[in-house]
């Protein structure tokens, strides 16, 4: 028997292979069961468990995103964020039952309606207001003193713009005149410049966290007090991720993955950081001025700007031995200063408090992605990073931040 004829006979002599399954559609076929015996167990109303919810009254959850005054009226938006359905059916304002009406009668789960309320209410005056629901449950929406809320249109846009451009651009811009100073200073002092820096960007990002918490701390709906750290992390994840990826672009070195970033980039990452920080800022002060819970004054820009000019240092203090040209510096501070305008223009229009808390916990993540790319330019000769001077750098940057946050009482 010749070769050939062996090879096919060994051949036939084996079992039938079928051909194999594709990846794809073995990584999709428990996405599509899952997906039927959830729509089979929704339409079939949980069979075997309907005992379970005998009796038990409907959950009643509901959260007031916003209050607006106008003459003669008060509407209130507000969000069911239970599990159940919620309809408003009284409106206590001041011991006194109002009329009004509503854009949706009944909420389902995480649905808002905006009620407006007939009530002549008198400028100054605080009201206790309570929604009542069907069920009988209260929900309180207090005014602590009752003003009219602004008219959204175009001089009001333009007065957002500009309190944006008063609490971030200029303030930062002010803060990048120290240009001239850092490049002079010696090494020592750069590293304590730079340890201010990091502790410039940790209580920013401390303080923007404790803030978005507060925001939703009472507010169920859109997770909660999670979309804050969603927000944080996606953001420390993307610009760690961007950043991994422009250095493979660059072809670095092994060595050079482990070295400090280039300072020409570590500005740019300082300012967009601060400018994500900038951006939920400038939305909480457009959201009060919105609700005329913000007294717009001098004393309060002149806060903001102390508060604010520390950010132009952090972002030329990475520069003190590579300098950018005017050009370069213009656009870092347009990076770092412009969202606050607008951060105050959104906030003034479609202010919602998961989206606030959101977009703050979004800067607080981008500011701590840069205070730890910060570390190594600490760095002595003895290739320390926490030495008393950056040290007191950090705790001076700390300091500095916390009493000039005293000022602004927004």
């Amino acid at each position: 028997m010749s070769l050939d004829e062996k090879t096919a006979a060994a051949q036939a002599a084996e079992p039938h292979r079928r051909p194999p399954v594709p990846r794809w559609l073995l990584g999709l076929g428990p996405l599509v069961l899952i997906a039927i015996v959830l729509g089979l167990f929704s339409l079939l109303n949980a069979p075997g468990l309907a005992k379970l919810s005998e009796g038990v009254p409907p959950k009643e959850e509901v959260a007031v995103e916003d209050i607006r005054l106008t003459p003669g009226q008060i509407e209130i938006s507000v969000r069911n964020e239970g599990p159940d359905p919620v309809s408003i059916a009284q409106i206590n304002v001041s011991d006194y039952y109002a009329p009004f009406t509503q854009t949706r009668e009944t909420m389902a789960p995480l649905e808002s309606t905006t009620l407006t309320i007939s009530y002549h209410w008198v400028e100054g005056d605080p009201y206790e207001v309570a929604l009542v629901t069907s069920l009988g449950g209260k929900i309180p929406a207090d005014i602590d003193a009752a003003a009219l809320s602004p008219e959204r249109g175009t001089s009001f846009f333009g007065l957002m713009t500009l309190l944006g451009i008063y609490v971030g651009v200029i303030p930062v811009a002010l803060g990048m005149l120290w240009m001239p100073f850092v490049r002079r200073a010696p090494a020592a002092w750069v590293r304590v410049l730079l340890g201010l820096t990091v502790g410039l960007l940790a209580f920013l990002a401390i303080d923007a966290t404790l803030e978005a918490v507060e925001l939703v701390a009472g507010n169920g709906s859109f997770g909660g007090p999670m979309v804050v750290f969603l927000g944080a992390a996606t953001a420390y994840l993307v610009l760690e991720g961007t950043d991994a990826w422009m250095r493979r672009h660059q072809n670095l070195s092994a060595a050079g993955q482990k070295a400090a970033l280039p300072p020409q980039r570590l500005a740019l990452l300082i300012a967009i950081g601060i400018g994500l920080h900038n951006l939920g800022e400038g939305l909480a002060i457009g959201s009060a001025y919105a609700v005329g819970s913000l007294a717009l004054g001098a004393s309060l820009i002149v806060g903001f700007a102390i508060h604010n000019t520390t950010e132009g240092l952090a972002i030329v203090t990475p520069l003190a031995k590579q300098p950018p040209g005017l050009a370069r510096l213009a656009l870092l501070g347009l990076i770092a200063g412009a969202p606050a305008a607008a951060g105050a223009l959104i906030g003034a229009t479609v202010y919602q408090p998961a989206l606030a808390a959101f977009l703050l916990g979004v800067g607080a993540g981008a500011v701590a992605q840069v205070a730890v790319k910060l570390l190594p330019l600490l760095k002595d000769h003895t290739g320390r990073t926490f030495t008393p001077l950056t040290s007191a750098g950090i705790i001076l940057g700390l300091a500095v931040m916390f009493t000039t946050g005293l000022l602004v009482q927004a």
